[in-house]
């Protein structure tokens, strides 16, 4: 596991209105990674941003972004977001018909290639593939909407996982997203998780931005005591 555990800031729950300023107080705050939700529509019910966002953003900040591709035939869209300055990029293994080749088409293109996965869907459907991936995204929610509720099982599949990336030979980060905030990040860390993706919890919690990142890097900090399952 990485020493230092790395948040990325998703923008979905953010105020459009005033996108810039939050991003850059997200970056003053301390997060590591910008995530950007990218839905269709088809693969899950709302539409969300595009390739223009990434490109109206990239002057305004120097966070890494790490983009989130839930829609159907990942392959399509992911020049478009290499072109705008992805430096991660996620595709689903249930949306993606070849996986392998889309990975190594963001892999070519220069970023880093991660496989998401949806909670119903078995650490075990991603194994083959994490030979050509460079990370996995577990899903800890119903991918769709922020502010959702934390699922437990995702720590069974973030432990699950752990143990398949140890035989790849090479490095593969374990990232966890949906319900993640000061309750929850403390036992995703302890499953194995290396990047917390949070939304609500950062964009819309007490105290502004900054002070919401400070507090969830502060509850995912690695502890000597056992951590426990959060209830949903």
């Amino acid at each position: 596991m990485s020493a230092r555990i790395r948040i990325a800031a998703s923008i979905l729950a953010a105020d459009f209105a005033r996108l810039g300023e939050a991003v850059a107080a997200a970056e003053r705050g301390g997060a590591d990674l910008l995530h950007i939700d990218v839905m269709d529509g088809r693969f899950v019910p709302p539409i969300t941003m595009g390739p223009v966002v990434l490109s109206s953003l990239r002057p305004l900040t120097r966070l890494p972004f790490d983009v989130h591709l839930m829609v159907v035939e990942p392959e399509r869209q992911v020049d478009v977001f290499l072109e705008a300055g992805a430096a991660r990029i996620a595709v689903h293994a249930e949306a993606a018909a070849h996986l392998h080749r889309v990975l190594g088409q963001i892999r070519s293109g220069g970023a880093e290639a991660v496989v998401a996965f949806n909670p119903a869907t078995p650490p075990e459907a991603v194994g083959w593939a994490l030979s050509e991936a460079d990370g996995v995204l577990v899903m800890s929610v119903n991918p769709g909407y922020a502010g959702q509720d934390f699922i437990p099982a995702a720590l069974e599949k973030l432990r699950a996982l752990r143990v398949l990336a140890r035989g790849v030979g090479r490095s593969v980060t374990l990232a966890i997203d949906g319900g993640i905030s000061e309750r929850t990040a403390g036992a995703a860390v302890a499953a194995g998780a290396e990047i917390l993706v949070a939304a609500s919890a950062i964009f819309q919690g007490a105290g502004g931005i900054e002070a919401s990142i400070a507090r969830l890097r502060e509850s995912a900090a690695p502890t000597d005591r056992p951590a426990r399952t959060p209830s949903r």
